[in-house]
């Protein structure tokens, strides 16, 4: 009873008769602002029809194939690279990084040769140097013997030192500086020295062609290296890097030799990474000791986090707050760590899926550099009588440095998306437009169309349902098995 009484309802109410259904249909190809369809529907002629047929189902292939490479454009995360030029009034001035490519003074190290491979497996955390196994006993004799030993301490106490006597000249935009103006830094150059650390003077500079001016005094005697673990050259290392940032070294270090003149031309260069899918950068990772984020610092922290969690120390070259590692843990821990964390990729740069992933802004300063050879015989025989050494040593010993920014002005370098929403939605609306003359109230006219008819097809399921045979009960009207043999026998 129950379903006979919904079965009525959705006849009188819900289902109209065949005649209203055609004329719905009706109404709709006509009136419908899909261009072409009434066309196809009013014309007499069945020639005319197939053609306007023929022109309406083209015009929506091509449509629906547009469309389609629209979308799948959109989703191949295209990206457009722009290049502005800015000029402006002044441009704050990056921070400079300089070592001694001989990094311990002679005299300390002169009946500790060891301390140079010692200073290896300890940078090795920043840059892999291979062990030799040759020294692999003296080495275990000398860390069994001096368990005190703090490489850290050594390395600051003997290493290269920035001083008056050092650094002879000094001078950024006019004003003189000092060797206080410089924060020591430890890199695998041992001490090291930036001037502009973490941009607390907000230096700049409002013009181009001066900058800073410097003249070191490598002192040759005084200091020394290992040619056989080391660096063969006399001269001074530098690397010109955003005050916010630690100095990398590894492939971007510039050197000076002995005995010339380094004019060093810096431009600004920024550059802006779209986030992915569109580019590789990930705009929520945060670093812990830094304040932006870098793909060195992020390599950095997180070769420090696996290192504590290993050996229960940290390295003094890394960032974070740990107990310092003695040596008999770096030779016996942090090196292996090292060496595995590279091996099995845990700290992984570049890719989205990396662990530090490229940074979505970064400022570099791409460097011109010329040289000259540093002094003429006037020049030579002035410092000469200044410092009192022999014109020999002054061109065996002294640098000279000159950076400064080429023009007032950077370059920004941003990544783009190619297509965003808004481009894809006009691009669609125009194919649309184009072949089938259709817009968004079209678009709207076809789903209300499409709802309806849906509508009453469920409708009309549901009514069938009921009247669907039941094999399992036979119908009263139909005979029995046992009364077609009745039947038979009395036939």
């Amino acid at each position: 009873g129950i379903l006979e009484k919904i079965r009525l309802y959705l006849i009188k109410k819900l289902l109209p008769h065949l005649e209203d259904r055609r004329k719905y249909h009706q109404e709709f190809a006509s009136s419908t602002s899909f261009h072409g369809v009434h066309n196809i529907v009013q014309t007499q002629s069945k020639t005319r029809k197939v053609l306007w047929l023929l022109v309406v189902v083209g015009c929506l292939a091509i449509a629906i194939w547009q469309i389609c490479s629209r979308f799948i454009y959109y989703f191949s995360w295209p990206t457009t690279t722009t290049v502005v030029t800015q000029y402006v009034e002044n441009v704050k001035f990056p921070a400079v990084t300089f070592c001694n490519l001989n990094r311990f003074q002679a005299h300390a190290v002169s009946n500790l040769k060891i301390i140079f491979l010692i200073w290896n497996i300890v940078s090795g955390v920043l840059q892999k140097f291979a062990v030799q196994d040759k020294y692999s006993q003296e080495l275990n004799d000398f860390l069994l013997g001096n368990q005190n030993f703090s490489i850290k301490e050594f390395t600051k106490k003997n290493g290269f030192y920035l001083n008056s006597s050092t650094l002879l000249e000094c001078e950024f935009f006019g004003k003189p500086c000092y060797p206080q103006d410089f924060e020591h830094v430890f890199t695998e150059y041992g001490n090291c020295f930036t001037f502009n650390h973490n941009d607390l003077p907000a230096r700049k500079v409002s013009l181009s062609g001066r900058g800073l001016h410097l003249l070191f005094d490598v002192q040759q005697e005084q200091f020394t290296d290992e040619p056989a673990l080391g660096y063969t050259d006399a001269g001074i290392t530098f690397v010109i890097h955003s005050p916010k940032e630690l100095p990398r070294f590894d492939g971007l270090g510039l050197l000076t030799p002995v005995g010339m003149h380094a004019q060093v031309a810096i431009r600004q260069l920024k550059s802006i990474i779209q986030e992915y899918p569109w580019g590789e950068c990930k705009p929520d990772i945060k670093l812990q000791y830094h304040e932006i984020y870098s793909t060195n610092g992020c390599l950095q922290e997180c070769k420090a986090r696996y290192i504590q969690d290993w050996c229960g120390c940290l390295p003094f070259i890394l960032p974070g707050n740990g107990t310092e590692c003695d040596l008999l843990k770096f030779y016996n821990c942090v090196y292996p760590a090292v060496y595995d964390i590279e091996i099995k990729g845990l700290c992984t740069v570049g890719t989205h899926n990396s662990t530090c992933p490229a940074p979505c802004e970064e400022t570099d300063y791409p460097t011109t550099v010329t040289y000259s050879s540093f002094g003429g015989e006037k020049a030579i025989k002035y410092f000469s009588a200044k410092l009192k050494k022999s014109p020999e040593y002054i061109r065996q010993n002294l640098v000279r440095i000159d950076i400064k920014y080429h023009d007032l002005s950077y370059k920004i370098t941003q990544q783009q998306k190619a297509l965003t929403i808004s481009e894809l939605l006009a691009d669609v609306g125009g194919q649309l437009g184009l072949f089938c003359g259709a817009s968004m109230i079209t678009v709207i006219e076809l789903l209300e169309y499409i709802f309806t008819n849906f509508c009453w097809m469920c409708i009309f399921l549901l009514l069938k349902a009921p009247e669907m045979p039941q094999w399992n009960n036979p119908s009263q009207n139909q005979p029995t098995h046992k009364e077609k043999k009745k039947g038979i026998q009395e036939c």
